[in-house]
């Protein structure tokens, strides 16, 4: 069987993503300038590759509580001032875009970073871009199977033929600039959706399954799915690695921790709760949440490290990425958290994740 992987990656990465939540202190009701608001994620990356996490990205959204519209732009600027720093998007809302100009804003942060871009294709969690940029939620499903298609097609050959039902033909026209990379990293977002898990594997493409509620252990058929799929699409599950994404907020001690994180967590799921018709959050959903089994990744070091190893065990994953500033948390305490996280709890989960991988590997005795 043959796959085909995109870098080669560290033993097990670790990093951090941002939508670039922008509102209201839920405490002091003050609210950061916009451009501000951006100055704080460049400074958050470039903190994240000087305490030697992995991977940073950013994720697009088409509305007031999250200011990142355009996360190739804010991700050439972190290109700018990083060097080893995986940068990705988290994620590109395919369906609603052209998987040409996609793969050409990539194509050129690819330049610019020297080869460190990833594409992190998603059909979205809110719905605010399809009547934007004048796009049926009907055809929510026809959009990002096609949309998929077509950036597969235009990273595999310069010269591109295609056909299909969301947007005109092309007929052996040329797309450029080129990526360092051959091919662009191009991942497939999995919330909640079997078929995109399968979809994902047959095509294979590794996999970033997102995890925000809910206890992930109840997530383990995606990721035999994700295998079933590269098996049937015959790749090696062995060459394409797979992500687990959630929420974290790492502090010195496990109460600052929920102190510090649950107003602007709380602010954040109620305020999205209303829309999708959920009840207010409490604490007490809170701290059962960040339970061993919980899907929140919130305390000191030992808990988090605890929390990403116990998720390993259920998805033997390759990369773990952590939405650090949830809500509008004060930056000086979510760049702590990035520091902590890097300092920290990786050592710890790599070393663990690496004592795994020798103890399971072909004629290691179990000691």
């Amino acid at each position: 069987m043959s796959a085909a992987p995109t870098h080669t990656p560290a033993p097990f990465e670790l990093g951090v993503f941002t939508f670039g939540d922008h509102g209201p202190d839920p405490v002091t009701g003050h609210v950061i300038e916009p451009r501000q608001r951006m100055r704080q994620i460049v400074e958050e990356a470039v903190l994240a590759e000087q305490v030697g996490l992995d991977v940073f990205g950013v994720g697009e959204h088409h509305r007031a509580d999250f200011l990142v519209s355009a996360p190739e732009v804010v991700l050439a600027a972190i290109a700018e001032r990083t060097e080893r720093l995986r940068l990705t998007s988290a994620v590109t809302v395919l369906s609603s875009d052209d998987p040409i100009r996609v793969f050409q804003r990539f194509a050129t942060l690819d330049l610019l970073s020297n080869g460190r871009a990833e594409v992190l294709a998603g059909r979205g969690s809110f719905t605010e871009s399809f009547p934007l940029f004048g796009y049926a939620l009907e055809d929510y499903d026809r959009l990002f199977t096609e949309k998929l298609e077509l950036l597969l097609a235009v990273r595999e050959r310069t010269r591109v033929t295609w056909r299909g039902s969301t947007r005109a033909p092309l007929d052996g026209q040329e797309v450029h600039p080129r990526p360092v990379q051959d091919p662009l990293p191009v991942w497939v977002g999995v919330g909640g959706t079997p078929q995109s898990a399968l979809r994902a594997g047959m095509l294979g493409l590794p996999m970033a399954l997102a995890i925000i509620g809910g206890l992930p252990e109840r997530f383990v058929p995606f990721a035999e799915i994700h295998r079933e799929g590269l098996l049937r699409g015959g790749f090696d599950p062995a060459l394409v690695p797979m992500s687990v994404n959630g929420h974290a907020f790492v502090a010195p001690t496990s109460q600052a921790a929920a102190d510090t994180a649950f107003a602007p967590y709380a602010a954040v799921m109620t305020r999205i709760g209303r829309e999708r018709g959920w009840p207010a959050m409490t604490r007490e959903q809170f701290e059962a949440m960040r339970e061993p089994r919980g899907s929140l990744a919130v305390g000191d070091p030992e808990q988090v490290a605890e929390k990403i190893l116990a998720q390993h065990a259920l998805f033997g994953h390759r990369r773990a990425l952590f939405q650090m500033g949830l809500g509008t948390l004060p930056h000086a305490q979510v760049l702590r958290s990035i520091e902590l996280l890097g300092t920290e709890v990786a050592p710890i989960v790599r070393r663990e994740v690496a004592a795994r991988e020798r103890a399971s590997a072909p004629g290691v005795e179990p000691s």
